[in-house]
This record gives structure tokens, C-alpha cells and sequence, in this order.
């Protein structure tokens, strides 16, 4: 079963999820995964090759991204030294013909080429495809609808076995509906509170377990807090394992020692600056913080 083979390699997928990338799997269909960062996107794709014995392959997306760097290129170098070598006689073959050296030979894969070329089992992960630009799109619509490159020189290049795509995306841009119509669709959110102390009891399984409750509860506080960059999974992970390595066995009562590791959560210098001690301390005990607006809310209904 998907979902066990899954959770061998480490990544906890619950049932929806399981069943979205098995359906992805089965009809041959690029998968769409959508949300904020740090959710376990780009480790679900990692998993699944795991899982699988299958080879990855990533393709990590920004602005400005080209066919040359994601699809293939000419090695130029190469093409020049082959016909040097024709023109000198070195290679005793006669004058070099175009059709020679823009051949198979003198092509230099990249990421969607090297995935579509692998002869066994390949995961194709596309990573924050919402950070290309649209241009990018539309040359990648061939490539998930068809699995092939058309390359003009020599023609169409198709899979001999079909890559398993997963695309990733944060949500800073909208997507085209034609990308969106190719891809069967997931929205990953925040892990619930069991299956994220699940995840880090998996991950960190040396870590004692009352710690690892503490933390993830409080984390899940903080992600209801007014943050410019919420923790992810990852900063769980990092956090816990820093107040292992501390030697603490629960969450400090001391908030000055709590503050000390939250390098590894909050990754802004406004979300440092924000969460003192007595902001810590009612997050640990369980309540959440009223922000600024709702004290003035407050106040002006007071004096009201």
C-alpha cells in the first residue's frame, strides 16, 4: 500500500493524500501540490522516489528560467571541437555534416529531458513552479500533457517510461488554468496536532516523548500568531532536536532558555522581535496573544 511505503521512508501522508498521489500514479497525471511553505511538499516527492526505488529528479523553478537550463542545451564546446577536428582531418571521417553535430550525442540534458530519458522508474518533481514565469509555462505544457520535448533539430523526444511529476507551489502568483487543467490537484496544509507530534516522533525518535508533545503544541500555538513567516515542519524538527541536544526532557519553564533556540523557528527579524518573554509565556500556557488592533478594540470599548 502507497500510504505504508510512504510512512517507511518517512513521510506520514494521511488518507486523502495517499489516495491523490496513487490516482496521480495510476492515470499517468502530473500532481499539483499547493501550500505555504514548509507543509512537506518538496519531502513528499523525495519520499516517493524513496519508496519506490525510483530515481529523482528536480527541477527547482525562479524567475528568469529558460528551456536551456530546464530542457537541454547544445554542447556548444564539443560541436566546435568536432568540427575542428573534421576541417584538420583528425578524425578521418571527411568534412563534418550540420545533421552530425546536431545529433543525440551533442545534447546536454537537463532536468525535464533527463527525466523523460531515464529507461526504469523516475519521480520528475518541478519545484516552485509558481516562482517561473508564465513564458515557462507554456513551453512545460508539452511536456506534462505529451511526456515529450520537441527538440527542432531533431525532432520530438518521448518517454520511453513514463516520469511520476510532481509540481510544488507556494501560491505567490496564480497559475494558468491550462497548466492547472493537466495536473490532478492537492492542497497541503499544516499538519493536525497528532500528526505533527507523529512526524517528529518518526523523524526524532530518540527524543522523549513528553518534550516532543510540548513542543508541537506550542507550535501549533504560534502558527495562529500574526507572523510574516510561519514555521513549517522542518522548523519543528529543528527545534525539538535543539532542545534535545540542550539535554531538555519538557518545554523549559525558563522562557529566557526557550528564546535562546528560537533561531530555529522564526526567520524574520519582525517575528524575532515580537515574541518576548511574556508574549512566550502565554503561548506556552495556552493562551493566544491579542494583537495590537484587538487591544484597540478593547480599549476603545472600555473608555466607550
Amino acid at each position: 500500500m502507497l500510504r505504508e511505503r510512504l510512512q517507511r521512508a518517512g513521510y506520514l501522508a494521511d488518507a486523502d493524500l495517499a489516495t491523490t498521489v496513487w490516482l496521480a500514479s495510476a492515470l499517468q497525471r502530473p500532481l499539483l501540490l499547493e501550500g505555504d511553505a514548509g507543509v512537506g511538499k518538496t519531502a513528499l516527492a523525495t519520499a516517493l522516489a524513496q519508496s519506490q526505488g525510483a530515481t529523482l529528479v528536480r527541477l527547482q523553478c525562479f524567475e528568469g528560467l529558460d528551456l536551456a537550463q530546464a530542457a537541454y542545451e547544445w554542447n556548444y564546446g564539443r560541436q566546435l571541437m568536432a568540427i575542428r577536428m573534421s576541417e584538420s582531418g583528425q578524425d578521418g571521417t571527411g568534412r563534418v555534416r550540420e545533421s552530425d553535430v546536431f545529433s543525440r550525442d551533442y545534447l546536454l540534458e537537463r532536468p525535464l529531458l533527463r527525466a523523460i530519458s531515464q529507461s526504469g522508474p523516475c519521480v520528475l518533481l518541478i519545484d516552485e513552479i509558481d516562482r517561473a514565469d508564465e513564458a515557462f509555462e507554456a513551453f512545460l505544457l508539452e511536456v506534462l500533457a505529451e511526456y515529450q520535448i520537441t527538440v527542432p533539430e531533431i525532432g520530438t523526444i518521448r518517454a520511453t517510461h513514463i516520469p511520476q511529476v510532481i509540481l510544488t507551489s507556494n501560491g505567490t502568483r496564480e497559475l494558468s488554468d491550462a497548466l492547472r487543467r493537466r495536473c490532478l490537484y492537492h492542497y497541503l496544509d499544516y499538519p493536525t496536532l497528532a500528526r505533527e507530534i507523529a512526524i517528529v516522533k518518526t523523524a526524532l525518535p530518540e527524543v522523549d516523548t513528553r518534550l516532543v508533545e510540548d513542543a508541537v503544541q506550542f507550535v501549533q500555538r504560534l502558527r495562529r500568531e500574526d507572523l510574516a513567516k510561519i514555521p513549517g515542519i522542518a522548523e519543528t524538527l529543528d527545534w525539538v532536536n535543539a532542545l534535545f541536544q540542550m539535554r531538555h526532557h519538557s518545554l523549559p519553564e525558563d522562557m529566557s532558555a526557550v528564546l535562546g533556540t528560537f533561531g530555529c523557528l522564526l526567520k524574520t527579524r519582525e517575528d524575532r522581535f515580537v515574541m518576548g518573554a511574556d508574549r512566550l509565556r502565554q503561548l506556552v500556557e495556552g493562551r493566544r496573544t491579542v494583537g495590537v488592533a484587538e487591544n484597540a478594540n478593547e480599549q476603545a470599548k472600555a473608555t466607550a
